[in-house]
This record gives structure tokens, sequence and C-alpha cells, in this order.
């Protein structure tokens, strides 16, 4: 099966070249599913794998628009409908500088395990732009949005494809999106998630991601009769996962300690607590600060600047019980492993998307900590997706404690899936073989189901 692996990879890196996210996506997922190969040749004679690995459909396109000076920018715009074997492609907008194909395609590829993890019918897709929202007035990002949206509304649709936010895309953007596909295609159906309370948006929503991963979190724990009471927490990034992470150890009795952005880190031994976590929330989401003025405004908390020449992140340097990986792709590298593992911490949930490198991800298994992987364990995010997804098909919004409850619901299933197909497989434990397992052998039957597409 070893040789499987490596001419798969090969294939894999030959046919998408310079794509290093995506075939990092595609290694640990391809490790994992050896297991199953032996246990159900069908999948391996019918290339389940490599249907799933190559796209259905890459949109690429022009986005132009115009600055507030009067000067014409031009942008690339994305969307990757990977795959809709279980329901209708479903993934978030990334509005950021950094993106580029092979990134959204490693999002896309994660995006469709995650989601047959909910048990929810959605197939997975992941789309955005090279744009920085970040520095741009309202009617600049309006006038992307607008641009963005003449050509994305043609490929998708409420049962065709389900676009959501990410970084750099949240509640102001999906309302400049939202408008203009209504304008164009002359109906108010639920094409996008993340939507406004007042037009079609689901209570929980914002929350859902950073809950979820706490949630995930607590099950882990669980399974050793703890909880997250009195935990010292370490969490990055400082955006909508970051916060409503920190709210939800909050209501569970945990303490953080540390948030950040692209510029730093705040470390604050006395913890986040509640009046602290709304001055964050104001400085992030209304004026668009930088978290250095955490520590300018509480004298508790240490700031430290990013430096490119460290080999590590000092913000997983410090002593702590749990680690929440909030921010981006690759955040954690293997130093950074080992300085939270010297440190005593024992809980990994990942709310960002792949945020350990591979080296990391050994370092965690082999030390039998609790790690929950991104697929499974920010998977809160879009299962209420597909929550607000049906609401929109009934006409219909439940109360915020039947969202939360639905929501806790779905992540402990997703724990208990994953734990299960984890010990069924002979790696009891190891959450990354139990998610990657139990995510493909759903999409995996679907696809046998439907023959040769």
């Amino acid at each position: 099966m070893a040789s499987y692996v490596a001419s798969l990879m090969e294939e894999v890196k030959a046919k998408n070249p310079a794509e290093p996210e995506f075939h990092q996506a595609v290694h640990e997922v391809a490790e994992s599913l050896a297991l199953v190969f032996e246990k159900r040749p069908e999948y391996r004679s019918a290339k389940i794998l490599e249907r799933i690995i190559e796209p259905e459909r890459v949109i690429i396109f022009r986005v132009p628009w115009v600055n507030d000076r009067g000067e014409v920018q031009v942008n690339r715009g994305f969307r990757i409908e990977m795959n809709s074997a279980i329901g209708p492609y479903k993934g978030g907008l990334r509005f950021h500088p950094s993106v580029n194909l092979g990134l959204l395609k490693f999002l896309a590829f994660e995006q469709v395990f995650k989601n047959a993890l909910t048990t929810l019918p959605m197939g997975g897709g992941k789309g955005g732009s090279d744009f920085d929202p970040k520095g741009k007035s309202d009617m600049e990002v309006m006038r992307f949005c607008q641009s963005f949206m003449i050509e994305l509304f043609r490929h998708i649709g409420p049962d065709t494809d389900v676009p959501a936010g990410d970084i750099g895309v949240g509640g102001r953007e999906i309302g400049f999106l939202f408008g203009q596909y209504k304008r164009l295609a002359n109906e108010f159906t639920g094409v996008l998630t993340g939507k406004g309370l007042n037009w079609g948006g689901s209570l929980i929503r914002p929350q859902a991601t950073g809950y979820g991963s706490v949630y995930f979190a607590a099950e882990m724990l669980g399974t050793r009769g703890e909880t997250l009471e009195g935990k010292t927490c370490l969490v990055s990034g400082s955006g909508n996962v970051a916060q409503y992470t920190v709210e939800k150890i909050l209501d569970m009795g945990g303490k953080p300690v540390t948030l950040s952005d692209s510029t730093g880190y705040v470390f604050d031994d006395a913890g986040i607590d509640r009046d602290k976590l709304a001055f964050v929330m104001d400085l992030k989401n209304q004026r668009r600060g930088r978290i250095k003025e955490y520590a300018e405004k509480y004298k508790s908390a240490v700031y430290v600047d990013v430096d490119p020449k460290r080999d590590h992140d000092p913000l997983w340097d410090h002593k702590a019980d749990c680690a929440f990986p909030s921010a981006t792709q690759n955040e954690i590298n293997a130093k950074d492993a080992a300085n939270l593992l010297k440190n005593g911490v024992y809980v990994v949930s990942e709310g960002a998307n792949m945020p350990t490198v591979p080296e990391g991800v050994l370092q965690f298994l082999d030390a039998k900590i609790l790690y929950g992987p991104g697929k499974a364990a920010n998977a809160g995010g879009v299962a209420t997706s597909g929550l607000e997804m049906s609401q929109n098909s009934m006409r219909f919004a439940w109360s915020r404690e039947e969202v939360d409850q639905k929501l806790h619901t779905i992540m402990k299933n997703i724990h208990a899936r994953c734990a299960a197909v984890a010990q069924e497989f002979g790696t009891p434990g190891n959450y990354v073989t139990g998610a990657n397992i139990a995510g493909f052998m759903k999409v995996a039957d679907a696809m046998l189901d439907q023959g040769v597409v």
C-alpha cells in the first residue's frame, strides 16, 4: 500500500505543480486511507480517491474594480467546486493576498471530508480572491464584491453551490455579495450563508466554528474523565474563530491567555476575561485595529512582534494545558509542536484549517495527546451553515438555544464517529485517522452508487 500512496503522490505533484498545501492535504488523507483500501478494495479499483482529488470544476476569473481615487484595480477570483456526491458544493470564500489556486484546492479538498463528517447533505468547495480588504474603505469593498459576484453568480445557487465567509469575508462582505446576487438573479434565496439575522441568517453562525472547536476539545477531555474547568488555553488569531473560541472557553471555566494577528501576539497571564474579550471584539470587528492595542490597554499583557527570522512562534512556548490554533494553515511548525509538548499541552483542537505541519502532527500522535484535526474540530462552522440552509429552505428561524443545541449535538456526534472509526481500524485515539476515514467512506459510498461521473 505504501507504493500505491507513493505513486499517487507522484501523479498528484506532476499534475498540480507548485501547490504544496494541496500536496500536503492529499498526502495526509492518502496515508490514512491505506487501512481502508485493504478492507474495501472496490474503492481503489473504482479510483474513488483519484476522482475526489480531481475537482469537478475549477472557475478562475478576472475581477476589475475602481478604488476611491478612481484608479482601476484588477484581482483574480476563484471557485473550486470539488465534490458534489452528497450535496451541493459548500465552502467559504477567502479574500487575502495569499490566495492562489493551490491554496484553495487544499481547502476545498479538506472541505469535502469535513462536510461529510457533519452528517448534513453538503458537498465540498472553496473560493475567493487575492483581494485584500484590509485598509480598504467600505465603498471599495462593496465595488470589489459586486464585481466579484457578477461572474460568480452564474455558477452558484441554493441547490448547486452555496458559498460562505472565511478569512477576509465577514458579515459586511457577505452582505455586499448577497445584495449583488439578488440583483442579478432576481430572486431571494439561501445562496450564501453567514447572512445578517434580519435577512435570512442563523443565530450562532458567527460563533459556530469557535464554539465547535471548544465543544470538540471538551469531548476529547471527556474520554479521560476531565473538563475544561481551570485549564490554561493558548489561542491564536483574533478574528471570528478566535474570539468565539475564547468566549466558549470562558463559558466552560477555562482560562485563555493569548491572542494574535499578523503583526504579533499578546500573552496575558491574568487571563482574557469577558471585559477584555469585549475590547478585542470592538478592536477587531469595529475599529479594525491591531492586537498590539490590547497590551497598551491592559498592563497584565505582554506584546511580542512577529519576527520572520525566528524558527518558531513564541505564542506556542508558554505553560498551558490546551492549544486552539485558530489563525491559518501551517502556523504550528515542528519546533512549535515540540514547545507545546514541552510546556505541558496535552489537548490541541484546531479551529483553523490544517494549522499544524505534518512533522508537528506526527509529534502529537506519537505523544498520544488529545489532538483534534481541523476537518473534525472546526466542522462546527460549516455545520451551522448547513443549519442556516435548512432554515432558509423552511422559511423558518430557530432560536439561539435550538441552534446551539444542534451544533453541540453535531460536534458530539463527529467526535463519537471519529473515535469509533479510529478504533475500528486499529488506531484507537487517533482522531486524524478517524476523521479521514469516516469522511472518505461517506463520500466514497455515494460515488460508488452514482457511477463513474
